[in-house]
């Protein structure tokens, strides 16, 4: 499998790890009874809960843009280590993103969303001139 096809399915694994932290926290916040019932009402949420929910929609605004330049990395079979790099370095960012977002440092979870930005760039440079 190629690194933009695993690139692909480290993507889908984040997605999964951010989902269940959002939702875990959010249960251990809220409680049970509003996350099993109909959700009318939005509660008032921790900070802890709240900072992983935005982790989460932060994750999933950059996604389509990763999923687009990777999948044209691979259909087209451009980008060679333009890819490599950009795919190691969005997923490598993206893996301590969480973490740092949850901690609620200064300055931390920017730089890591900095240099998942810049995998993109690198992957569309791939593509664009590769």
């Amino acid at each position: 499998m190629s690194i933009a096809l695993w690139g692909l399915v480290g993507l889908a694994l984040l997605v999964l790890v951010y989902v269940s932290t959002d939702s875990f926290l959010l249960k251990g916040s809220v409680g049970n009874a509003w996350t099993v019932g109909a959700r009318d009402n939005p509660p008032e949420i921790g900070p802890i809960a709240a900072r992983a929910h935005r982790a989460l929609w932060n994750l999933l605004e950059t996604a389509p843009a990763f999923l687009a330049v990777t999948l044209v990395a691979e259909l087209t079979s451009r980008g060679g280590a333009w890819v490599t790099w950009g795919v190691a370095l969005y997923l490598g960012a993206r893996v301590p993103y969480l973490p740092a977002y949850l901690s609620g440092l200064p300055w931390v979870r920017t730089a890591f969303w900095q240099m998942a930005t810049l995998g993109i760039v690198l992957i569309l440079i791939g593509v664009l001139v590769g």
